[in-house]
């Protein structure tokens, strides 16, 4: 293991199910960053199981631009998504990985006010992602709430699903359905 993550010498590809985190996981209070402004979106901790249990690598990629704002420290998003992880861990879901960009060309805050290729709709949270893990892109998709999210999926050549908020456990049933339907899927399975 290199960093909590796999070694790059001794992986194989495997599959990911992107997750943009504030809006699919949780629901966006707008830039949260305490462990108490968690609540989970109806479904989440199933739907993170489901997609365990399916054999994905679950990785959250989101843009945390309240750090260039100001409004809080890269720690505090660290915290957040620990105790993130920690809530769905202890419902029985596991969550693989988080990559967040803290940036945002219109910040305030000096070294973070940029432009960067991290920040989605760039697909470099995805990439990053690959570096650590090996994603099998053919097999792998994107699940976000804004066009953004959709764009980095597909600069980054993975599919993409919109989700509503309403229920993520539903809503990734009808996209695992889909994706064991696609040639593609088959090919490798």
């Amino acid at each position: 293991m290199k960093d909590g993550y796999p070694d790059p010498a001794s992986r194989q590809q495997r599959p990911a199910a992107f997750l943009d985190r504030d809006g699919v996981l949780n629901v966006d209070c707008k830039y949260a960053s305490r462990p108490e402004q968690l609540m989970l979106v109806q479904g989440a901790a199933e739907g993170v199981k489901l997609l365990n249990d399916a054999g994905y690598l679950v990785l959250v990629v989101s843009n945390q631009s309240g750090v260039a704002r100001g409004y809080h420290e890269e720690a505090d998003v660290l915290r957040f998504n620990a105790h993130l992880a920690m809530k769905l861990g202890s419902l029985g879901a596991r969550i693989d990985g988080f990559y967040f960009c803290p940036h945002h060309p219109d910040g305030v805050r000096r070294g973070y006010n940029q432009r960067c290729d991290c920040r989605k709709p760039a697909p470099g949270l995805l990439h990053a992602a690959d570096r650590d893990w090996s994603i099998d892109r053919r097999r792998s998709f994107l699940v976000g709430d804004m066009p953004t999210d959709l764009e980095a999926a597909t600069a980054f050549g993975v599919r993409s699903y919109i989700f509503g908020g309403d229920d993520l456990l539903g809503a990734l049933t009808e996209i695992i359905k889909l994706e064991r339907s696609l040639p593609q899927r088959n090919q490798h399975a």
